[in-house]
């Protein structure tokens, strides 16, 4: 993002606004920690249920696919879209539109089992993509400097926290109760955080001025469509299907024309020169292979706990419930070390952090690679990714602070957790071609290895991020002493 795109001009002074000043200021961090763990929580809420719904809801098993396709593709589209209304028309208000998103479509689920309602229920779900990186935008504006860092880091890494929690929180509750009981839970929490934004979060005076791009989000919207539909559907439809192949050469016209309108639209959705900024794109690149290696974790090994135990097969035979639970270390090893990340970003500067979680990844899918190991081995290689995760996703908004301009906060943090959601996608596309082509442990350890090999990637990457001053989210907004050399 550039310094100031052409006809944008902030509607206030960017100095800080201290949040003591503001009686609620207390209450904004834990709101918006619960509603990141929130949204994640109902992107992979519907995971363990997916083997179920075709029965319980009369439909096929490529129907029920839908069920998490859809919420993925809807929050694809409108993260980017969303933090871009957010910095021009206020925060609070594209947050609350989220959270209200996310509630009906609960409600939805709660009260229905027809698969058209549930996955229409899903798309309206999606919405909450948003969250995080409308979330980073607020903290920024809101809290003390002295507290930012660590809220955003913690914030940030909500989304594997929440990740690692659906599926655990989603199999204990059908072990227990009928399956709409998940979203009636699910409702309440977003009804609570809707009340509670309304209530306890000040809108941000803090815009850019402009028009909204609708042709370009448009055009954004369809291309990442092109392209997410065939990745989801690849290992049904077939990889060298028409259909396949069809949609993947659309996708790449659509967004060469998509880029071609960017550079030429004065108010353009994403500010694609400023975002060719070594300093803006390789945190880019990075939060895509970050997102595919940090699914992988979860994916590959929720397939093998459950998988049969055979004389020569990897399956560790455990339940639902039981697999799920062994997820646990994720949630716990996300939360603690997003505070670790911190930590080391205020001391050393956030790229020791990102090369840190990046040796975390390769450490951990190292310990993936071996074979018949013990249960606890499973669970300690777990949690080693997660902790290299953690200090990665802790990291990925402060590397872009101190090179993106306050006023276009949240629709920079926006594009990079579209590309971290990218990177998921992929994953499960890939997982499950390659677990599909090779039956047994081979199929596993191939898995593993791909993501050892993108966590390769991303400590590579991370090595070229530009050197940035230690502790700089804390300050009020990117300068002219901030912006780095491209």
């Amino acid at each position: 993002m550039s310094d100031s795109s052409a006809g944008e001009k902030m509607t206030l002074a960017p100095e800080r606004r201290e949040a003591p000043a503001r009686a609620a200021s207390r209450f904004v961090f834990p709101i918006l920690a619960v509603g990141g763990i929130f949204q994640a929580v109902m992107q992979t809420v519907m995971v363990p249920l997916l083997p179920s719904m075709p029965a319980l809801t009369g439909s096929t098993v490529t129907a029920a696919s839908w069920l998490i396709t859809t919420t993925l593709l809807v929050g694809a589209v409108v993260t980017p879209i969303f933090g871009r209304l957010a910095d021009m028309y206020g925060k609070k208000r594209m947050l609350l539109v989220a959270f209200v998103a996310m509630t009906c479509g609960s409600l939805a689920c709660a009260l229905s089992a027809d698969i058209g309602v549930l996955i229409a229920a899903r798309a309206l779900q999606g919405a909450g993509a948003a969250v995080i990186p409308i979330g980073i935008s607020i903290l920024r504006d809101e809290l003390p400097a002295a507290k930012v860092n660590r809220a955003i880091a913690t914030l940030s890494s909500t989304l594997g926290v929440g990740t690692a929690f659906g599926v655990p929180f989603a199999a204990v509750v059908v072990e227990y109760a009928n399956w709409h009981m998940v979203f009636w839970i699910t409702s309440a929490l977003g009804v609570l955080l809707a009340v509670a934004t309304g209530v306890c979060i000040a809108e941000s005076p803090i815009r850019t001025g402009g028009r909204f791009d609708g042709v370009g989000a448009v055009g954004l919207s369809a291309a990442l469509v092109a392209l997410l539909v065939p990745v989801t559907q690849g290992s049904t439809w077939g990889w060298t299907s028409p259909a396949v192949l069809s949609m993947l050469a659309s996708s790449l016209l659509l967004f060469v024309v998509w880029g071609i309108q960017q550079l030429r639209t004065r108010d353009a959705l994403v500010d694609l020169r400023a975002s060719v900024r070594r300093a803006v794109l390789l945190p880019h690149l990075v939060a895509l292979f970050v997102g595919f290696a940090f699914y992988g974790n979860a994916l590959v090994t929720t397939q093998m706990l459950q998988a049969p135990t055979t004389a020569d097969g990897p399956g560790y035979g455990l339940s639902i419930l039981a697999a799920a639970l062994c997820q646990l270390p994720l949630s716990i090893a996300m939360i603690v070390f997003s505070q670790v990340g911190a930590r080391i970003s205020e001391r050393w500067g956030p790229k020791a952090t990102m090369l840190t979680g990046a040796v975390g990844l390769v450490v951990g899918y190292g310990i993936h690679m071996i074979t018949d190991k013990p249960l606890a081995g499973v669970v300690a290689a777990l949690a080693v990714t997660a902790i290299g995760t953690a200090l990665a996703y802790s990291t990925l908004p402060l590397l872009l602070i101190p090179v993106v301009p306050q006023t276009q906060m949240a629709a920079a943090n926006g594009v990079n957790v579209l590309l971290r959601t990218m990177g998921t996608t992929l994953c499960s596309a890939v997982v499950a071609s390659t677990l599909a082509a090779h039956a047994g442990g081979n199929g596993f350890v191939l898995a593993y290895a791909v993501c050892a090999v993108l966590a390769v990637v991303v400590f590579v990457a991370s090595l070229a991020i530009p050197g940035m001053p230690r502790a700089v989210a804390g300050r009020g907004q990117a300068d002219a002493s901030d912006v780095l050399p491209a």
